[in-house]
């Protein structure tokens, strides 16, 4: 019997959410996530799932690119790994995406809304205690933001930051984020009552339970345990380098911290990796060497 499959792995979220057969999820969670005036009613995947493609390497950003009749697009991520710089990474993949409009043949004036959807393991915004943020361009005068095209939403989802009972579920939204966080823990058949009133929510726990076949079984499992390799290597490497910054000055410390982190941080990741993680530079990573 194979344990259940976790949702927050990022190739789990894309076979869930990502493939033909499951559009049906994907419109559940982005009018969940969304709540637009004119609700999604179908999507055309322009990455969709595929295993062969994860393994040649054509499929290493497990992302979910999408758009709908109205020429809506839709970008969504699940990021399972700390990323200091994930503000930075959103929008650089939110105007990547309203570029393959441009590749596709569209003119400025036609370009369409774009929606950047973050839904993170860990937290991003310290100073909010909402779990769902969304940021608009705003005129800063009028705090409107009518003045100029639509054309840009990013949504955060931090998951950390939910603490609902399931007595307390009422949206839809409640639903999925609970469903992210608990699936592991959940069977479809005894599913609480708040959760069970979801069809969607109850095909979802179908797909993590049963429509894994081994090849995928496998390569979900090799996926999670190098997530697990990197959260665990980026959590000791950041304690022994906060630890060896607490004797210094705070400025000092924590830029001494940071480079102690890279340092470790490059005995097992790529330095482009180890940028991301850490919020230095690419450059003042090239010039630290792992010690031993």
């Amino acid at each position: 019997m194979y344990p259940p499959i976790n949702p927050r792995v990022d190739f789990a979220f894309k076979k869930i959410f990502g493939s033909a057969e499951n559009k049906d999820l994907l419109i559940a969670l982005l009018n969940a996530i969304l709540e637009l005036r004119a609700p999604i009613t179908a999507v055309t995947l322009k990455n969709p799932y595929s295993l062969a493609a994860y393994r040649t390497g054509k499929m290493s950003i497990l992302d979910i690119n999408a758009c709908d009749a109205s020429g809506r697009w839709f970008y969504v991520e699940m990021q399972i790994n700390e990323d200091r710089s994930f503000d930075k990474r959103a929008i650089y993949y939110w105007a990547k995406t309203v570029t393959e409009q441009l590749s596709e043949g569209a003119m400025y004036r036609t370009l369409q809304k774009t929606y950047c959807i973050s839904i993170l393991d860990f937290d991003l915004i310290p100073n909010r205690t909402e779990f769902h943020n969304c940021y608009k361009i705003l005129n800063r005068a009028t705090g409107q933001d009518g003045d100029i095209h639509d054309l840009v939403e990013l949504h955060y989802l931090e998951l950390g930051k939910f603490n609902k009972d399931y007595a307390d579920l009422t949206t839809a939204l409640d639903r999925w984020v609970t469903f992210f966080t608990g699936a592991q823990q959940l069977d479809r058949q005894l599913s609480p009552q708040t959760l069970a009133i979801d069809p969607n929510i109850s095909k979802a726990l179908a797909v993590t339970e049963r429509l894994f076949n081994p090849d995928e079984r496998a390569t979900y499992e090799v996926r999670l345990q190098e997530m697990l390799n990197n959260k665990n290597a980026i959590a000791t490497a950041r304690a022994e380098g906060l630890t060896e910054g607490l004797d210094k000055g705070r400025t000092e410390g924590e830029q001494s911290a940071l480079r102690k982190v890279a340092r470790n941080l490059l005995k097992l990741l790529p330095p482009e990796e180890v940028a991301k993680q850490t919020g230095l530079t690419l450059a003042e990573v090239m010039v630290l060497s792992p010690r031993d």
